[in-house]
């Protein structure tokens, strides 16, 4: 029987970090209902600062997650089509097949970018927008994250 407090199943929360520990994914969240979980790790990135001679020990200097990543999304345009999800991103309709789009193709709104599976489904990506693809950002095949830009259509 799961432990309940305050009308959270506990055993929901373990489970979802247990899918964190095995998967190296830094946050999932689920929603059931009105109901939504999300479950979060604090990565942290150290770097050694280098010491004169003679000179006191080097501090170490911690750099959060959100520094990195506020480091990647300066250089990202601002038409990047971010994940809706988190799940493996797919460039092709099947392996060997030719790719949705390639960089330097036109593309309309509504039409589909790639496919993210997740949990077992197929789900289509469309373009939010007519425009150019700059760039696409992944590879395929890759596990993608929420919110992870993922091709930029300008």
């Amino acid at each position: 029987m799961a432990n309940k407090s305050a009308g959270i199943d506990k055993e929901i929360i373990r489970d979802l970090a247990e899918i964190l520990n095995q998967t190296d994914l830094t946050d999932i969240e689920i929603e059931q209902g009105d109901l939504r979980i999300r479950v979060s790790r604090q990565v942290t990135i150290q770097a050694m600062v280098p010491q004169a001679p003679a000179a006191a020990p080097a501090p170490v200097v911690a750099v959060a997650p959100a520094a990195v990543e506020a480091a990647k999304t300066a250089d990202m345009s601002k038409n990047a089509v971010a994940s809706p999800m988190v799940g493996t991103a797919y460039l092709s309709p099947a392996p060997g097949a030719r790719p949705f789009i390639e960089v330097g193709q036109k593309v309309k709104e509504g039409q589909t970018l790639m496919i993210i599976e997740a949990m077992k489904t197929m789900n289509q990506i469309p373009s939010p927008r007519a425009g150019t693809v700059t760039a696409i950002l992944i590879d395929d095949a890759q596990p993608v994250e929420y919110g992870e830009p993922l091709i930029v259509v300008e």
